[in-house]
């Protein structure tokens, strides 16, 4: 077993649980939508909930394949270790967040995004920060990344999460979040 396999366990498995949460989540959702439609009650899951959980995944395997980058150079340390429980467990908690675990104490997801979108996108932005952290404490790496498209891109991402944990109008938080989706699928593509 490599050092990077070694560290990649745990964060694998932390992560998974994130994926799992999310989707977790959104199960015990659809099912009271069902359920509520089937007595004639209102529950409007709406959008934002449902593009932020997107985002979110879209945010966690985009991680996970940094993890899969610098994987040469991971090293097994109690160190190592440590970050990479606190920073999946970061990604784990935002996860938790997306969906309430009572959503029978809705009538519109739309209360709910706007309860935890400012510390889920806070997670999300520390976690870019704590990531750019270690990149350009790499040299090897600082000298690929300090390129002009990944500045942007990252500028962008930031830029979009910081809109997103602030506005208060339900039609631009769609817009964002879908520029957030976006941004992302544009990256994988390319």
């Amino acid at each position: 077993m490599s050092e990077f396999e070694f560290v990649f366990v745990l964060y694998s498995l932390v992560l998974g649980l994130s994926l799992v949460e999310l989707l977790t989540g959104l199960g015990r959702t659809l099912e009271f939508k069902l359920s509520r439609d089937a007595d004639d009650k209102s529950f409007a899951i709406g959008w934002l909930t449902p593009l932020l959980a997107i985002f979110v995944i879209l945010d966690l395997l985009s991680f996970w394949m940094f993890s899969w980058r610098v994987r040469d150079l991971v090293t097994a340390s109690t160190g190592t270790v440590l970050g990479v429980l606190v920073f999946a467990s970061a990604y784990f908690l935002a996860s938790r967040l997306v969906f309430p675990s009572s959503p029978e104490n809705f009538t519109d997801l739309d209360t709910h995004y706007f309860r935890v979108r400012r510390v889920i996108f806070a997670m999300l932005i520390l976690m870019v920060g704590v990531q750019w952290l270690f990149l350009l404490s790499l040299p090897s790496l600082a000298s690929q990344i300090t390129n002009l498209l990944t500045l942007a891109m990252t500028a962008a991402l930031v830029v979009l999460m910081v809109a997103a944990a602030l506005l208060n109008d339900r039609r631009a938080s769609i817009a964002v979040l879908a520029l957030l989706i976006m941004r992302y699928l544009v990256v994988y593509l390319m």
